[in-house]
């Protein structure tokens, strides 16, 4: 049920995805428990669903509560916990909560820094979303900071020709225009 959700969503058929992943997410939680690792990726992959349905609201109660039950049962650190923050944080911004989005992603970035290394692609992922957050306010120089040391350390760490170095390169590019 979960690969073909898997695949109606990497083929935008939404309604489709949503229905198998309502249906999965139901049966893990009543087979495996609220809290079972699997019954958790059910969830966010259901609030993934809505969020690429536009539909904010439900995306972030979704998110908030496999946030929060991840942070209780795999703790702050776990690289899923860390998964679930940036995506909320995300929601948080297309719903222009600005605020909300900074806090959870300078607490990711953060956190990813001391388990994972600055040099780690999902550490480096979530200081370009800061930055794009910190762009989204209008803090073009805190934007600047932090793009200018991802930028540097794709190039030293995946090469000049990467597609995150080259994204890297292009988002500096955008800052510097605004």
């Amino acid at each position: 049920m979960v690969n073909l959700a898997s695949t109606y969503w990497n083929q935008g058929r939404w309604k489709e995805a949503e229905e198998l992943n309502v249906q999965a997410m139901e049966m893990r939680k009543r087979v495996l428990g609220e809290e079972h690792p699997s019954t958790l990726t059910s969830m966010a992959n259901l609030a993934l669903t809505y969020w690429n349905q536009g539909r904010w609201k439900e995306a972030e109660e979704l998110e908030v509560q496999v946030m929060e039950t991840r942070k209780r049962v795999l703790r702050e650190g776990h690289l899923d916990t860390l998964t679930s923050m940036n995506n909320l944080a995300l929601t948080y911004g297309n719903q222009g909560r600005w605020r909300d989005a900074e806090e959870l992603e300078v607490q990711a970035t953060e956190t990813r820094k001391r388990v994972l290394r600055e040099k780690h692609p999902d550490t480096l992922a979530s200081m370009g979303n800061l930055a794009l957050t910190y762009k989204d306010q209008g803090r073009w120089k805190k934007a600047e900071e932090l793009e200018v040391q991802v930028m540097k350390t794709r190039k030293r760490v995946l090469g000049e020709e990467h597609l995150d170095t080259l994204t890297s390169i292009n988002n500096l590019a955008s800052t510097y225009g605004n």
